[in-house]
């Protein structure tokens, strides 16, 4: 991943306490520097509104993921609007607390946040906000949400996503709505037929081919064992998608993998959507464009791999939601303590598809979800993946949520959430909750 790029801009009135001011600013800085952010901006004080537009003419070609405005001292409104006009990243006015001494106010920091708040609500600009010392960890961790948010808002307004072919009849929660993805987030969607994928099978490249099969079988020692044709079938299905992706420019695939796979081609789709998604393009199956788009989302927060399941059962023993799918989760998933394999898809009986229950840790869900009224929303949710042996073959998961796991279920179900949602592991629930909100969707927690 990318450093974090933050435009820090400190704001200050030769009224106030300008020693003071700079102290607390060169403070702020040093701090976030040393926490691993790239800074931009002036490195003294702005204190009016001809360097303010200096420091908005740097900003309007430097795309920073956060936009940080420093409250050093109070200052009127005309300098936090000029800025904010420069550029659309995620927006936090910084106020810094001062102690009473029963003299002079000698930064009046909050107040002049304030006023900047009114100015921006006036001209609906959204903004966050921070009341809080240069050296609070909290206010760095929201620096940190904001920043990655502001980074995947930027991406997704980037996004290409190739959607290959229909969603199976029925499976109503793979439906596409492009305009509603363009409208939401400035996603592309660019619409292309199976039939040339599944053609491109046969003819793809035997090196490409022969290549990637050895360097799989370092991670997959039974690959031998397997039928030979039908897992040759599915690695030159993931060497024409890959090709595709790069051909088109694409940034995430929803490819539809049943029944054509197996019915066409004798091979599982499964195994070469895990492949993929460990290349960090993600790749959703069964054509599902809003999973695929969440996995995008969720790996331009994380920079990991993602993965989108299905929820298929409860662990009343441990309290959990067994999430699974088929076996195309990444193999960076993959619970340490276990040797992943080649498999047979469960249904079909033929490869390939991926072997392994998912490792411990903190992950977080999410979900581009359509409502009844059309309107999209992003589901949001955090859980642990707990040490558990393979509940079904495929790839599967043990996952406890911070509440009880019929509750959560009750809310997949009653709100009638789609079957898919997709995971990748760390916490980045504060970043989608302001992603969210510079999106200007609804939010449903898990």
């Amino acid at each position: 991943m990318h450093t974090l790029r933050i435009a820090f801009i400190s704001l200050a009135r030769p009224t106030f306490d300008v020693p003071l001011a700079r102290q607390v600013t060169a403070t702020a800085r040093r701090l976030l520097a040393e926490a691993g952010f790239a800074l931009e901006g002036p490195a003294d004080l702005v204190m009016d509104l001809a360097g303010a537009a200096a420091a908005a003419q740097q900003l309007a070609a430097a795309e920073p993921d956060l936009l940080l405005v420093f409250q050093a001292t109070f200052a009127d409104s005309t300098m936090v609007a000029r800025l904010a006009e420069a550029s659309d990243a995620p927006l936090l006015l910084w106020a810094v607390p001062e102690a009473p001494t029963g003299g002079r106010l000698r930064l009046n920091s909050l107040c002049g946040v304030n006023l900047a708040g009114h100015a921006l609500k006036l001209h609906g600009r959204p903004y966050f906000y921070a009341y809080a010392p240069p050296d609070d960890t909290a206010v760095l961790a929201q620096i940190r949400s904001l920043a990655q948010a502001g980074r995947a808002k930027r991406r997704l307004a980037r996004t290409r996503i190739g959607i290959i072919g229909q969603y199976p009849a029925g499976l109503d929660s793979c439906r596409l709505d492009a305009p509603a993805l363009r409208s939401a987030f400035g996603a592309e969607v660019v619409e292309m037929a199976l039939e040339p994928v599944l053609a491109g099978m046969e003819a793809a490249s035997e090196t490409a081919v022969d290549a990637l099969y050895a360097d799989l079988s370092h991670k997959l020692p039974n690959l031998a064992d397997l039928p030979q044709g039908p897992l040759r079938g599915t690695l030159s299905a993931y060497v024409v998608l890959a090709e595709l992706a790069r051909s088109q420019r694409l940034d995430g695939l929803a490819v539809r993998c049943w029944p054509e796979f197996f019915e066409q081609r004798g091979c599982a789709a499964c195994g070469a959507l895990s492949l993929l998604n460990d290349a960090h393009l993600p790749a959703s199956c069964e054509a599902d464009a809003n999973g695929a788009l969440t996995q995008v989302m969720l790996q331009a927060l994380g920079g990991a791999p993602t993965f989108d399941c299905d929820l298929v059962a409860v662990d009343a023993d441990h309290d959990a939601l067994v999430i699974w799918h088929c076996g195309k989760a990444p193999l960076a998933m993959a619970d340490p303590a276990t040797q992943p394999e080649g498999g047979l898809h469960s249904n079909r009986k033929t490869p390939l598809v991926m072997e392994f229950p998912l490792r411990p840790g903190v992950v977080t869900v999410a979900r581009v979800s359509r409502e009844e009224n059309g309107r999209l929303r992003l589901v949001v949710g955090r859980g642990e993946m707990i040490s558990a042996p393979k509940s079904f073959s495929g790839t599967s998961g043990v996952l406890r949520f911070g509440r009880p796991a019929h509750a959560v279920l009750d809310t997949i179900l009653s709100e009638g959430l789609e079957h898919h949602l997709a995971i990748t592991y760390g916490d980045y629930t504060a970043a989608l909750l302001a992603l969210a909100a510079l999106f200007d969707l609804p939010v449903l927690e898990l």
